[in-house]
């Protein structure tokens, strides 16, 4: 099979399928090396780039087919019309701390954070962003939360390695965290305003 071929294949395959395929799975069954695979998903990624309705993202050793964000609002418009409100700041903050310490548990995220966290965990859970992943073994066990793929997914990169430097977090949730001890509220403050999230939720009272 050539590689306009494959990418072609690849294209109806992803399309039909509409779920996040394994690379490795797709190699087999188009009886194809796993590289020349990679070569032309590459090609895709070219292909839909840039204005393009469509984009192909990559994510934990998978690939799917996706809207490309800059039209999240008029496909949401169309598809779903009860929008949801934008996820906090206390939300981003919040998977931003189990993203680079998991697992961990809502104790320990408080830690780091200085303030309450059920609210903010429920709405990641709510949202698939994180799941409860087990329990520790320390007295009480409580439960420990990790990031899905569904966080890889929406926040657009492949691995955990891709996330910032952890210090570079920590020092924004210090900032974020004497800001709200001096009773002032940022509004557009956010740890990842690269990484948007189209959904809402309420803001914690």
């Amino acid at each position: 099979m050539n590689i306009e071929k494959l990418e072609n294949t690849l294209e109806a395959i992803l399309f039909a399928s509409g779920n996040p395929l394994e690379i490795s799975a797709l190699a087999d069954a188009l009886g194809m090396q796993k590289s020349e695979v990679k070569k032309a998903i590459s090609a895709l990624e070219k292909k839909y780039c840039d204005t393009c309705g469509i984009r192909l993202i990559e994510f934990n050793k998978k690939v799917q087919l996706a809207t490309n964000p800059d039209y999240a609002e008029a496909v949401a418009t169309m598809l779903n019309p009860i929008r949801e409100k934008e996820l906090t700041n206390s939300a981003l903050e919040t998977v931003a701390i189990i993203a680079y310490q998991q697992p961990v548990t809502r104790l320990e995220i408080e830690v780091i954070r200085g303030v309450n966290c059920d609210y903010a965990i429920q709405v990641l859970l709510k949202h698939g962003l994180i799941e409860a992943v087990g329990r520790k073994e320390v007295i009480g066990k409580p439960i420990l939360f990790g990031t899905t793929e569904a966080f890889l997914k929406r926040f657009q990169v492949k691995s955990l390695d891709e996330l910032p430097n952890y210090d570079q977090l920590l020092e924004s949730i210090k900032v974020l965290a004497e800001k709200r001890q001096g009773d002032i509220q940022p509004e557009d403050t956010s740890l990842y305003n690269e990484f948007e999230i189209p959904e809402q939720e309420d803001s914690e009272g």
